[in-house]
């Protein structure tokens, strides 16, 4: 075979590989391989099309910029193409892209640099300054018709501000990127796990997955938002720089980013993405680099084209944040809480500058569902200030080697039974005495709404553990001044006041107690739920499941947990040291009859003048009872900002749903 046939199958190869991958980046929002990745894959088609010009095609990857639209959501045509950009990764590249411009103009332009968002890409049309149409950019020349789930978005202008002498538009086309902030994304994912859903990978693929919704009430349930930075087709309106778009878009009411920069020269330019660069873990969503324009308009048109990408323009990116590597191995860590979670033992590799051997995989529901592998190669991404995160295994890497995980049924530190309840995705150790856990649970039990036991904080209970002096809970009450003036930084004044407040914890209430035990499932509200029905700890500890799921608010999960942990050996010896130590947890009051008496309350999404405590407070204060999951029982669902998958279930229940006004004023009245 001789070098053009080699290029020629070679060529045939990449142009299947990147449809493939084109088509899962795009279409199916569950790419296999990085960006980084994907665009070596380009870099050669391109390299090798450039020594082969008579072997381009019209529909090689090259020539095109996406993937073709889903029909179902209906399609836009693109009145002018949504290139790509050409993307770049070094500054000698840099230098480069500055030097064909020179070349070709006479001098170094202007530059704009921008932000390059990691969201979806669509165009906004406007007719006299109304929303008619909005679409992704699809494969550049035809998008998916997304207008209604556009029109969800908050901070998206549904007509544009009429601002100075000049008249809006007849048309105008305005680009721009839907992005899901990062905070937001991750408390997505949170409700999502909550609900036993699939996480999402990555900001893009929760916005993507969000904005192609076929029902726009799920993309109205997330904070999307748009950031605006160039047009297309206009009429009426003239621009002579890209600066002058910007500033008449933010005129119009569309958000643009302040962070946007005029740069008057290439070296200026430079500094801005070194800085952006620095700043990337900071910023509220995700880039993966910086996009650079000619300033000047006429020198855009000048420049022109090539068949899938503009000359005036590239997207310098930043060092790669996904990589592929092998699977190692998969051990379990036990939490301070008793949290057992399987982590991923990589083969090193480095992510965005730093070197990633291990990631969390979460839970054994996690793992299932990605179908993860002993020995697979995976796909890890590291963006932002997340932890090193496993995207995917790679199947079509696989031999038929790998081996399925399973986790363990006794914990890996002190052998005590693991638990694990139906719809919980979680494994718990629940043995109050796990060395694993000693130091989170010593400072759970001191804290603010348990025993509030002032001085035990991390410090103290990190030196308890450390030198042996408490090596169960109950030798908390054990210490004696001579051991705590042993101490590091531990004074004779400091050690006397530790232990007066030992001794004041030991005449606490039930519901304080119980959350102090650190139950799996069991914060202060439902302590209190338990402590109010049963009214002492003997009564509690005899009660079986049947009995925990008759108390409004008490689910399986919760009965469950609640059941087995105070059926553990070592916890009931536990317990029994703490009573002979002189622990009297008094009983708790019951709750008077209210105007809320017998209703039970789910909250759901963000409260703007409650946290959920004091939500939850002010129900129980009445009579009423809040709940964690929706039932039949339930008798309101009180909807916030970021609603989960709770108001979907009230709405299929024809649960009566609340707003935070509705629900003061419920309270009030």
């Amino acid at each position: 075979m001789n070098e053009r046939q080699t290029a020629e199958q070679r060529i045939a190869t990449l142009r299947e590989q990147l449809r493939e991958h084109n088509y899962r980046y795009y279409v199916l929002d569950s790419p296999l391989i990085s960006d980084a990745e994907y665009d070596a894959l380009l870099r050669e088609l391109e390299e090798l099309e450039n020594r082969y010009p008579d072997l381009v095609t019209p529909d090689s990857p090259t020539q095109r910029v996406g993937a073709p639209p889903r029909e179902e959501l209906g399609t836009v045509r693109h009145s002018i193409p949504m290139l790509s950009l050409e993307s770049i990764y070094s500054e000698a590249e840099y230098q480069r892209f500055i030097e064909r411009m020179q070349r070709e103009v006479g001098y170094v332009p202007e530059l704009i640099g921008e932000p390059k968002y990691d969201g979806l890409a669509v165009e906004l049309v406007y007719r006299e300054g109304v929303l008619v149409t909005g679409s992704t950019r699809g494969d550049g020349y035809t998008g998916e018709d997304v207008t209604d789930n556009l029109r969800t978005i908050r901070n998206l202008p549904l007509r544009l501000r009429h601002s100075g002498e000049q008249p809006l538009p007849s048309l105008v086309e305005v680009r721009g990127e839907v992005l899901l902030p990062l905070r937001a994304f991750r408390r997505l994912n949170r409700q999502r796990e909550e609900a036993g859903e699939p996480i999402f990978a990555n900001p893009r693929n929760a916005a993507a997955g969000s904005l192609r919704q076929l029902d726009s009430r799920i993309t109205a349930s997330r904070p999307l938002e748009v950031y605006c930075y160039a047009v297309g087709q206009v009429e009426g309106v003239e621009f002579a720089t890209e600066g002058e778009v910007l500033e008449t878009l933010r005129n119009w009411g569309l958000r643009v980013d302040k962070l946007i920069r005029l740069c008057p020269d290439a070296q200026t330019a430079l500094e801005f993405h070194r800085e952006l660069e620095t700043q990337r873990d900071d910023l509220p969503y995700e880039i993966d680099g910086v996009v650079f324009k000619t300033n000047d308009r006429s020198l855009q048109t000048a420049l022109g084209e090539r068949s899938r990408s503009p000359r005036w323009a590239v997207a310098f990116k930043f060092p790669a944040r996904q990589k592929t590597t092998k699977l190692r191995d998969i051990v379990v860590s036990v939490g301070r809480t008793g949290v057992l979670t399987p982590v991923a033992i990589l083969e090193p590799v480095e992510i965005g500058g730093v070197k990633v051997s291990r990631a969390s995989l979460h839970n054994l529901e996690e793992i299932e569902r990605k179908d993860i592998r002993l020995g697979d190669t995976l796909l890890v991404e590291r963006a932002g200030d997340v932890i090193p995160y496993v995207v995917k295994p790679l199947v079509e890497n696989r031999t038929g080697q790998e081996q399925r995980f399973h986790m363990p049924d006794h914990c890996p530190v002190c052998g005590s039974q693991v638990l694990r309840t139906e719809g919980d995705p979680l494994a718990h150790c629940l043995n109050l005495d796990c060395p694993a856990q000693l130091e989170g649970r010593l400072q759970h039990y001191a804290g603010r709404g348990a025993l509030d036991i002032e001085g035990l904080g991390e410090k103290l209970a990190h030196q308890f553990v450390e030198t042996g002096l408490v090596k169960h809970l109950p030798d908390l009450y054990a210490l004696n001044l001579e051991r705590l003036v042993s101490l590091e930084r531990m004074g004779e004044k400091s050690a006397r006041n530790l232990l007066d407040q030992l001794e004041r914890s030991k005449r606490t209430t039930l519901p304080r107690f119980l959350y102090a035990l650190s139950i799996p499932h069991v914060g202060e509200h439902v302590a209190t739920l338990l402590a109010t029905h049963f009214g002492s700890l003997e009564r509690l500890r005899n009660a079986d499941e049947q009995e925990l799921l008759s108390i409004p608010g008490i689910g399986p999960e919760i009965a469950a947990s609640v059941y087995r942990f105070l059926h553990e050996r070592r916890n009931l010896e536990t317990l029994e040291r703490l009573l002979e130590h002189g622990v009297q947890p008094q009983a708790a009051e019951s709750a008077a009859p209210g105007p809320l008496t017998d209703k039970t309350f789910v909250f759901t999404g963000g409260l703007q003048d409650f946290t959920r405590e004091q939500a939850a407070a002010a129900v129980q204060a009445r009579g009423g009872h809040v709940s964690g999951s929706v039932s039949a029982r339930t008798s309101y669902v009180v909807v916030g900002e970021d609603p989960g998958s709770k108001r979907d279930r009230a709405l299929e229940l024809g649960i009566p749903t609340l707003t935070e006004g509705e629900f003061k004023a419920l309270l009030e009245g």
